[in-house]
């Protein structure tokens, strides 16, 4: 990229940065990759994984950057949350970031990066005080999960490719932190026709085992095509 001329050069300058809320799922809990952030203001205190956007850099090549370097993962299910603008937010500079938040298969990303980069995995329930606004970022990410949750499968990206219902249903009532019926969840589910069965059985918490299912996605994006609403 070339020298680029400065038209705006009288105006007041700010730095514009990516926070990416990367959350994984493991059993019984929401986790979220946290480090210690490795510059003042807050030097050694919990922060979420984020980077400056670079000048000539899209905002979302930035977080895609940043997730890559720490996990070692591409093409990772992650969106756009909103953008944080408080003039006061950063103590460091006058700084917007635009927040993103991603959903990671925990066993599907390299460890090796995680623990170079001081990265760690807290479960939600046990998470320390984040650093500037992130707790905020935290919440308002949460609440968006659990609002798209209820019309778009996107809680298949925190599953491994082959699942049993049990295993669905479970992941949904640590989403939602409350219980669910089993009977009314799989015949909701079910009946959306978006899950292929297939000839296997985890048996790993019973002799009979439960059959395991993929998620269709063909099928659902043929669904959608065709009209169809989606609601869990």
């Amino acid at each position: 990229m070339g020298q680029r001329k400065d038209y705006y050069a009288g105006n007041d300058k700010m730095y514009v940065a990516t926070d990416c809320i990367v959350l994984g799922y493991s059993t019984d809990s929401l986790q979220l990759l946290i480090f210690p952030r490795k510059v003042e203001p807050h030097k050694g205190e919990w922060s979420l994984i984020g980077s400056f956007v670079k000048e000539d850099e899209h905002v979302r090549d930035a977080a895609e950057r940043v997730l890559k370097e720490i996990t070692g993962l591409e093409k990772v299910f992650f969106e756009q949350l909103r953008t944080y603008g408080d003039a006061d937010r950063d103590p460091g500079a006058r700084c917007i970031s635009v927040a993103q938040y991603a959903l990671i298969r925990l066993g599907e990303y390299d460890h090796r990066l995680v623990e170079e980069h001081g990265a760690y995995w807290y479960k939600l329930e046990d998470l320390p005080s984040l650093v500037l606004d992130h707790d905020e970022l935290v919440r308002d990410a949460l609440k968006e999960l659990r609002r798209k949750a209820r019309y778009q499968p996107i809680g298949f990206e925190l599953l491994p490719e082959k699942f049993t219902l049990p295993q669905l249903i479970n992941l949904y009532e640590v989403i939602y932190r409350k219980k669910l019926d089993p009977r009314n969840f799989r015949k909701k589910i079910l009946s959306l026709k978006v899950l292929t069965k297939l000839d296997e059985k985890d048996k790993s918490t019973s002799k009979k085992g439960a059959y395991l299912y993929k998620f269709n996605r063909e099928k659902y994006h043929q669904l959608l095509e065709s009209g169809y609403h989606f609601e869990l």
